[in-house]
Parts: structure tokens; sequence; C-alpha cells
């Protein structure tokens, strides 16, 4: 007699059958943390920026362009930050992107513009306007260029043109002096309008500036001393007389300007 299957046999399930989530599945349902620390970290940059051009409404200035330079600091730390914490994402770099452009192609001109140029009517604006318009082709060339895969390493080190952060502080330098109780005024018109158009035109130049990116993470031991020193000097200047610092920034940054290039071109013709 030829035995029938049991009917009744139970059949082998399968772990989403029975219930349980595969290890796949149970990552999806999860988001590491990490990942949304540098994007919290690049909206609070983004509060900073729009509360500075509140405080410029108020006549607050000095505090305002405090919140624009601290913004500057966290903008340096959360492209860092994501990459220590593995966290990069598309969505972070559009946002990091978007907030570069509220902070320091709209916040920093808007004080200036509140600051100094209110008398100036529609020139003073349109000068405003060419500005942005400049920090937003600047960030969208930038973008751009990201995407090249085929990009040589060395060039990781070089901005084209200013990158928008310099650009925002450049602006404010007017702003800087005259706070550090130097020459610069608010009625100084003209050397104001002229900054704000050359720094504008530099951020869409070709011009290479040196990019942050391109430091070395080890320094050689002789050198530990020296750089130590040379932050503590800076944080003195800063805590101690902070207008003159940025002042000092600002006008280092004109400086080195030529040197980028000259590194650029040297480095071009040794690898080409």
């Amino acid at each position: 007699m030829v035995n029938q299957p049991d009917n009744n046999t139970d059949k082998v399930k399968s772990p989403t059958e029975s219930g349980l989530k595969t290890d796949g599945a149970r990552d999806r349902s999860r988001y590491p943390v990490r990942r949304l620390i540098p994007n919290a970290v690049t909206l609070l940059a983004l509060s900073l920026g729009l509360t500075a051009m509140r405080l410029g409404l108020d006549g607050r200035y000095e505090i305002a362009m405090l919140c624009i330079v601290l913004a500057g600091m966290l903008d340096a730390v959360d492209g860092r930050l994501a990459r220590l914490l593995r966290a990069e994402s598309p969505l972070g770099a559009q946002l990091d992107s978007l907030t570069d452009f509220i902070n320091f192609g709209v916040a920093p001109v808007f004080l200036v513009y509140l600051w100094a140029l209110q008398a100036t009517g529609r020139f003073g604006w349109a000068v405003i306007l060419f500005f942005t318009i400049c920090c937003a082709l600047r960030l969208a060339r930038f973008n751009v260029a990201m995407e090249e895969p085929d990009r040589p390493a060395w060039k990781m080190r070089f901005f084209t043109g200013v990158p928008s952060p310099a650009a925002g502080g450049l602006v404010m330098l007017p702003m800087f002096l005259q706070a550090a109780d130097l020459r610069m005024a608010e009625n100084d018109v003209p050397l104001v309008l002229l900054n704000i158009i050359f720094v504008a035109l530099l951020m869409v130049s070709r011009i290479p500036t040196i990019s942050g990116k391109g430091l070395s993470p080890t320094i050689r031991r002789d050198m530990v001393l020296p750089i130590m020193l040379l932050v503590g000097t800076i944080a003195v200047l800063i805590f101690t007389f902070p207008w003159v610092a940025l002042s000092l920034v600002c006008l280092v940054y004109y400086l080195l300007l030529p040197y980028g290039w000259l590194s650029y071109r040297r480095l071009a013709a040794r690898r080409g």
C-alpha cells in the first residue's frame, strides 16, 4: 500500500512569512542618528544667517556680523563632520549649497545695504542684486564641478574663484573696519560699492584660490610649536580685538590670492 503524503505536515516558512524581518529590511526601517548630525549643523548655520538679517533690520550690526561669522565656522565643520561620520548624502550636499547661498550670498550683503547703501537708492540695490546673482552662479558652478568624475586629484586643492563663505566675509570688510574704529565708515559709499563689485567678480572669476581641503592631515614635528603659538595668538586677537582680527583675516585673504594663482600654475606645469 502506497503511503499518501500527510497534508497536515507543517511547511517550512520563510523568515518573511513567519513574521521575521531580514537584516536588510530591519536596516531600512531604521535611520542612523549619526547621519542627522551634519544636516542639523547646517540648519543651525542657516538659522544664524536668517537671524543676522533680522538683527540688521533692528540696527544691531555687530551681533548680526558675529552670527554670520559663526555660520561660516559651522559651514567649515559640517562637511568634515559628514565625512568623519560617514554620513555624506545628496540631500546634505544640496542643503549645504542652499544654506551657503542664504548665509553668504544674501545675508552679508543685505547687512551692508542696511548699514551704508540705503541712501544710494536703486543703484545700491542693483549692486546688491549683482553680488547675489554672482554668488548663485558661483555655487551652481561649484556643484557641477564636484560631479566631474575625471577631475584630477591635485585640482581638489583649489577652488575656482573665491568661495562663497570667504566672499561673505570679504564683503563685510568695511563693517569690520568701522567696528574696529578704523578709518572706514558707512559714509564711504564709493569704497563700499567697489568692494562689493570686486568680491562679486572674484566669485565668478577663474582665479584659482587655496582650498582647505588640500591641507595635509599631518605636519612636521618641528612645526607643532609654531602652529600652536600662531593658533594661540589668533585666539587672543579674536577674543580681545575681534573686529581687528576679522579685518586682518580679510586683508590676509586678499594678499593670498596671488599665492593661490601662482601655486596652481606651478602644479599645472608640473603635472601637465
